[in-house]
């Protein structure tokens, strides 16, 4: 395992960090080894300063644990002035992802929701530089051993380290000669599907899948197709994700009918909702449910009124590296790259023309959700079939079978 070559991977291609730039890396403790590779990285390559902010997702339990909704939601000022901060002085954010998929499910949801609501109230500043191109970032991953158990529980804790550390080199390309040339690679694949998308003229969307999904999703007039990566205001191109095989879109919040059925656990803040199913009526979630982790998908889906809404409707082919592994990641950013998906919560501006430079209530005016959160499921399988309905009234295959039909 070549831990600076893929540190390298995060901080060129991921945030693609530029000379007297700051990066502010947040991470677990348990990834110690992968920041300060990054951290080495960045700073051969220019950057100004380093600022890394580490977490320990046991402590965080017990906080929750022993804490009511009203300390936790109470964000003292030297966190919102750490994020904001740095933010508007233009630094780059890379987020390492190692959390045990099962830590948190005996805390209360509400908590989680209601801290992470404050969280992005207090630091409007920071995830409004997120949203509008002016901070590059990427989340990637990095093992702990929690999250290696559960992902193969049969294995020693060693063997089960090194197979969660190789899955994620493979599905993130970092495991050949040339890491970066591959995502140049990756890149370009992504443009033919994209320009075809944006040229059709979409008008709906129609999902069905084994499971169920039977769902209309309404476009923007103006929508925009992103896949790969994405550019700053700068004009700097950056990969969000580290793996990401998506093309998304953000649709018109107001134009989703129908039921749309999981088909991957969501992990959410260490809880795990599994098996389960929202109906949409004029673009609102008006009914659900889940196997397991149901009163997580209430506060999830209640977190505010954009909650109720999607942000995000993603295209990932079935027959893609992640899903080929036939490994169940238990880790959104995984399993989401794995299948199509959808978004509750907040859209993205990029996804309609000249998005970047509309305010909220612009954005809001042409279609584009708002909300404190955005929270990425999973509904694709591989007998996934969508169909486009273009502004002439014909209809286009555009999956079947789980795949692009081009």
């Amino acid at each position: 395992m070549n831990l600076e070559a893929y540190a390298r991977l995060l901080v060129t291609k991921g945030v693609n960090i530029q000379k007297d730039q700051i990066l502010m890396i947040t991470a677990d403790i348990a990834t110690a080894d992968l920041v300060r590779a990054c951290a080495k990285e960045a700073f051969r390559l220019g950057a100004k300063d380093v600022i890394p902010l580490f977490a320990d997702e046991v402590i965080t339990r017990e906080r929750y644990m022993h804490n009511d909704a009203d300390y936790l939601t109470n964000i003292p000022a030297y966190i919102s002035s750490y994020y904001n901060d740095y933010a508007d002085q233009g630094a780059a954010i890379l987020t390492i992802t190692s959390e045990d998929p099962g830590l948190m499910k005996d805390v209360d949801a509400a908590k989680i929701t209601a801290r992470s609501a404050a969280m992005h109230q207090v630091c409007e500043p920071f995830y409004t530089g997120l949203d509008t191109g002016r901070n590059r970032w990427c989340i990637a991953g990095a093992p702990s051993l929690a999250w290696a158990n559960r992902v193969f529980p049969e294995m020693s804790d060693k063997e089960a380290m090194e197979a969660l550390w190789n899955a994620i080199l493979h599905t993130s390309r970092a495991d050949g000669e040339d890491p970066g040339a591959a995502w140049e690679a990756h890149r370009h694949a992504f443009e033919e599907r994209v320009n075809r998308l944006n040229a059709m003229g979409i008008k709906e969307l129609h999902y069905h899948t084994g499971l169920g999904t039977d769902l209309v999703i309404g476009m923007n007039p103006d929508y925009v197709f992103w896949g790969g990566g994405s550019y700053d205001r700068n004009g700097i191109y950056y990969f969000p994700n580290i793996p990401t095989e998506e093309i998304y879109t953000t649709p018109d919040f107001h134009k989703v009918n129908g039921t749309a059925v999981s088909s991957k656990p969501l992990n959410y803040g260490g809880q795990l909702i599994e098996d389960f199913w929202i109906r949409f009526e004029n673009g609102r979630a008006v009914d659900w449910d889940a196997k397991a982790g149901r009163d997580t998908l209430t506060q999830i889906i209640e977190t505010d009124e954009g909650s109720h809404y999607l942000g995000e409707a993603a295209l990932v082919p079935f027959d893609s590296p992640i899903s080929n592994t036939g490994i169940l990641f238990y880790n959104t950013l995984y399993d989401e790259n794995a299948a199509c998906h959808l978004a509750l919560g907040k859209g993205f501006g990029e996804c309609v023309k000249d998005g970047l430079t509309l305010s909220k209530d612009e954005l809001k005016a042409r279609g584009v959700n708002d909300s404190l959160t955005h929270v990425d499921f999973m509904i694709g399988t591989k007998e996934t079939k969508i169909d486009a309905v273009l502004a002439d009234g014909s209809t286009v295959p555009v999956f079947a079978d789980g795949n692009f039909v081009f």
